[in-house]
Protein backbone atom coordinates (compact mmCIF):
# COMPACT_ATOMS: atom_id res chain seq x y z
CA UNK A 1 0.00 0.00 0.00
CA UNK A 2 0.96 3.52 -0.97
CA UNK A 3 -0.11 6.81 -0.31
CA UNK A 4 0.97 9.48 -2.50
CA UNK A 5 0.65 13.25 -0.79
CA UNK A 6 0.73 16.26 -2.55
CA UNK A 7 -0.61 19.92 -2.66
CA UNK A 8 2.05 21.61 -0.42
CA UNK A 9 4.14 24.95 -0.88
CA UNK A 10 4.91 28.26 -0.33
CA UNK A 11 1.75 30.77 0.28
CA UNK A 12 1.55 33.67 2.11
CA UNK A 13 -0.21 34.46 5.40
CA UNK A 14 -4.16 34.51 5.15
CA UNK A 15 -3.76 32.42 1.55
CA UNK A 16 -5.03 28.52 0.92
CA UNK A 17 -3.82 25.34 0.37
CA UNK A 18 -5.52 22.19 -0.64
CA UNK A 19 -3.57 18.95 0.27
CA UNK A 20 -4.81 15.61 -1.33
CA UNK A 21 -3.36 12.06 -0.47
CA UNK A 22 -4.30 8.94 -2.66
CA UNK A 23 -4.13 5.43 -1.48
CA UNK A 24 -2.93 2.19 -3.83
CA UNK A 25 -2.56 -0.98 -3.48
CA UNK A 26 -4.45 -4.55 -2.51
CA UNK A 27 -7.21 -2.41 -0.36
CA UNK A 28 -10.08 -4.57 1.08
CA UNK A 29 -11.49 -1.18 2.66
CA UNK A 30 -10.05 2.13 4.05
CA UNK A 31 -11.14 2.94 7.68
CA UNK A 32 -10.45 6.22 9.35
CA UNK A 33 -8.29 8.97 7.19
CA UNK A 34 -6.48 11.98 8.37
CA UNK A 35 -3.84 14.26 8.19
CA UNK A 36 -1.16 14.73 10.45
CA UNK A 37 2.18 17.45 10.95
CA UNK A 38 5.04 17.62 12.27
CA UNK A 39 7.27 20.93 13.95
CA UNK A 40 10.81 21.23 13.99
CA UNK A 41 11.31 18.69 16.62
CA UNK A 42 8.08 18.08 17.99
CA UNK A 43 6.26 14.70 17.49
CA UNK A 44 3.73 14.66 14.77
CA UNK A 45 0.60 15.47 15.58
CA UNK A 46 -3.39 15.04 14.42
CA UNK A 47 -4.61 18.51 12.44
CA UNK A 48 -7.90 16.42 11.09
CA UNK A 49 -8.97 13.46 10.51
CA UNK A 50 -12.34 11.40 8.68
CA UNK A 51 -14.02 8.35 9.56
CA UNK A 52 -15.65 6.29 6.55
CA UNK A 53 -19.08 7.74 7.02
CA UNK A 54 -17.70 11.24 7.09
CA UNK A 55 -17.65 11.79 10.42
CA UNK A 56 -14.84 14.33 10.98
CA UNK A 57 -13.06 15.70 13.70
CA UNK A 58 -10.10 18.64 14.12
CA UNK A 59 -7.31 20.03 16.35
CA UNK A 60 -8.48 23.22 18.22
CA UNK A 61 -5.95 25.27 16.50
CA UNK A 62 -7.58 24.89 12.67
CA UNK A 63 -11.26 24.38 13.47
CA UNK A 64 -12.79 26.72 11.28
CA UNK A 65 -10.35 27.09 9.15
CA UNK A 66 -9.25 23.93 7.32
CA UNK A 67 -11.82 21.09 6.05
CA UNK A 68 -11.03 17.16 5.52
CA UNK A 69 -12.87 15.34 3.24
CA UNK A 70 -12.70 12.02 1.42
CA UNK A 71 -13.47 10.43 -2.02
CA UNK A 72 -14.19 6.87 -0.66
CA UNK A 73 -13.70 5.51 -4.82
CA UNK A 74 -10.96 7.23 -5.23
CA UNK A 75 -9.25 6.06 -2.34
CA UNK A 76 -8.48 9.52 -1.40
CA UNK A 77 -8.58 12.40 1.31
CA UNK A 78 -8.19 15.91 0.83
CA UNK A 79 -7.41 19.00 3.45
CA UNK A 80 -8.60 22.45 2.65
CA UNK A 81 -6.79 24.87 4.80
CA UNK A 82 -7.74 28.83 4.48
CA UNK A 83 -6.60 31.27 6.55
CA UNK A 84 -3.28 30.15 7.08
CA UNK A 85 -1.09 31.72 9.76
CA UNK A 86 2.85 31.21 9.97
CA UNK A 87 2.21 29.15 13.01
CA UNK A 88 1.00 26.36 10.56
CA UNK A 89 4.13 25.98 8.91
CA UNK A 90 5.32 22.34 9.21
CA UNK A 91 5.39 18.72 7.37
CA UNK A 92 1.73 17.53 6.57
CA UNK A 93 1.73 13.54 6.41
CA UNK A 94 -1.51 12.19 5.51
CA UNK A 95 -2.85 8.85 7.32
CA UNK A 96 -4.77 6.10 6.63
CA UNK A 97 -6.34 2.76 8.48
CA UNK A 98 -6.34 0.88 5.96
CA UNK A 99 -7.69 -3.01 5.80
CA UNK A 100 -5.57 -5.30 3.49
CA UNK A 101 -7.10 -8.02 1.10
CA UNK A 102 -7.39 -11.25 3.09
CA UNK A 103 -7.00 -9.50 6.36
CA UNK A 104 -9.79 -8.20 9.23
CA UNK A 105 -7.75 -5.53 11.38
CA UNK A 106 -6.66 -2.39 10.12
CA UNK A 107 -2.74 -0.96 10.00
CA UNK A 108 -1.77 2.46 10.02
CA UNK A 109 0.07 3.76 6.63
CA UNK A 110 1.44 7.10 6.10
CA UNK A 111 2.04 9.47 3.02
CA UNK A 112 5.88 11.08 2.40
CA UNK A 113 5.02 14.10 3.95
CA UNK A 114 4.89 17.29 2.44
CA UNK A 115 5.73 21.19 3.60
CA UNK A 116 3.40 23.85 3.77
CA UNK A 117 5.35 27.30 4.56
CA UNK A 118 3.22 30.21 5.17
CA UNK A 119 4.93 33.87 5.33
CA UNK A 120 4.16 36.50 7.49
Amino acid sequence: VQLQASGGGLVQAGGSLRLSCTASGTIRSINDMGWYRQFPGKQRELVASITSDGTTMYADSVKGRFTISRDNAKKAVHLQMNSLKPEDTAVYYCNAKVVLVGWVRARDYWGQGTQVTVSS
